[in-house]
């Protein structure tokens, strides 16, 4: 039984078969059915947060808003990482754990010379198209970062949550997706589309941090040069002679003129050297095509 009061969650844990409170739970490591029953319990607490609530981690309504739908769009939650600032939240990409975005609360006149008072701003990463947004109002050359590829937005409802979260996405699309890779291969050298034919399964160098369940897509280079096949890792750090493998299982073909090297480099992936991530907003792209 759950009761719900002044944003106060309380409950009991009742036992059926005697009708009476049941409170063993409370104890950890009690035994393997306490366990399983508390187990339930905390995940039934989870649910009706994640559910029934909105964070409030900041101070402003449009702050929370913003953060919420970064929460719920890219599954990362602020971290605070400075006693001096305790407010102010910054949102990594994973796997490269790098920044894409920060939300502060600073004096307006750090980004408006004439204007005071308390604001709060979303910092974010912009790339190449920092001279863009800087022409929209409500968006501002970034405190306290790098002014070449990073923009400060105010968060005042001077522009819309969609605006403000498009923003947003442009930024996190440009990092690395996780567990999605790109491995190049030569026909020169090894004739791997004749293989494919024979088989769904190929035998890989594995020559980056890859793990079981993770996408790799194999680009071929001319005269294709285009990506070709994806493929699922279904076994990593097989030894042979001096070197590990990785056993690869192939899900789809696609034609040369699906994912050629013109079309990648529109998305972000400008070099295929060796193995390497694939930029988010390619990864989604090529999700999409089952």
């Amino acid at each position: 039984v759950i009761t719900i009061k002044d944003e106060v969650i309380k409950g009991k844990i009742y036992d059926l078969t005697t009708n009476e409170e049941y409170t063993n739970y409370r104890i950890e490591d009690f035994g393997a059915f306490s366990n399983t029953v508390r187990n339930s319990y905390i995940e039934i607490l989870k649910s009706i947060r994640n559910n029934c609530f909105v964070s409030k981690y900041f101070t402003s309504n449009q702050a929370n808003r913003i953060a919420n739908l970064i929460i719920q769009n890219f599954h990362c939650e602020p971290e605070f990482l400075w006693e001096n600032n305790p407010n102010f939240g910054v949102f990594r990409c994973y796997p490269s754990e790098k920044w894409f975005a920060i939300i502060m609360n600073i004096d307006k006149s750090k980004i408006v010379k004439e204007e005071t008072g308390e604001i709060e701003i979303i910092n974010v990463k912009t790339d190449k198209k920092t001279d863009a947004y800087l022409k929209i109002k409500g968006i501002y050359p970034a405190y306290h970062m790098n002014k070449k590829s990073w923009v400060s937005i105010s968060l005042d409802d001077t522009l819309s949550d969609e605006e403000i979260s498009k923003v947003i996405t442009e930024s996190y699309d440009s990092f690395p997706a996780s567990n999605t890779w790109v491995i190049p291969a030569n026909p020169k050298y090894y004739d791997l589309i004749s293989d494919f034919a024979k088989s769904d399964i190929m035998f890989w160098h594995q020559n980056m941090n890859v793990s079981n369940g993770d996408t790799v897509y194999i680009y071929v280079a001319e005269p294709y040069s285009a990506i070709l096949y994806k493929c699922i890792v279904i076994e990593v750090g097989i030894p042979n002679v001096n070197k590990m493998l990785m056993k690869l299982k192939l899900v789809k073909e696609y034609s040369k003129d699906e994912y050629p090297f013109a079309k990648l480099k529109e998305y972000g992936l400008t070099a295929i050297r060796g193995p390497r991530t694939i930029p988010n907003k390619l990864a989604k792209i090529l999700a999409e095509n089952k």
